[in-house]
């Protein structure tokens, strides 16, 4: 537990329970700490940005994220952290039509550039699972 106190008042707060990636600042100033909650939601957001993919497995499609705010981006994506580096595994179904290995490709790049232009940090390994394809003719 951590205790902090304002103003006179002492308040106890939990440690976060989810997993986090801490990053130790060089020069002794504090620490980064960053939710693999922010970490899938950045990559789901990626994911959906690629043509051809039609929804992350388990998630709403594309159309609806957009009216609902591109909430709730991280089902779909798994972040597993060990030793100082991270995979993010991805379940996407794939629209008709489209070349499953150039959109796997795409994915894995769009979600490679997000996260290092996000949190400056660069996965070992994007793993991309097409779990089905999409006929509808939206």
């Amino acid at each position: 537990m951590v205790h902090t106190r304002y103003g006179g008042n002492t308040e106890i707060m939990e440690e976060e329970k989810k997993a986090t990636l801490t990053l130790q600042d060089d020069e002794g100033i504090g620490f980064i700490r960053i939710a693999d909650d922010v970490v899938s939601n950045i990559a789901g957001l990626a994911v959906t940005e690629v043509d051809g993919v039609s929804k992350l497995t388990g998630n709403i499609p594309n159309e609806l994220i957009s009216k609902l705010g591109k909430k709730n981006l991280s089902k779909g994506i798994r972040v597993v952290y060990a030793d100082n580096t991270f995979t993010v595994d991805v379940s996407v179904v794939v629209k008709f039509g489209f070349n499953i290995v150039e959109v796997s490709k795409a994915i894995q790049e769009k979600v490679k550039q997000a996260l290092l232009t996000m949190t400056g940090l660069t996965a070992s390994k994007i793993n991309v699972r097409v779990s089905g394809i999409d006929f509808s003719d939206k």
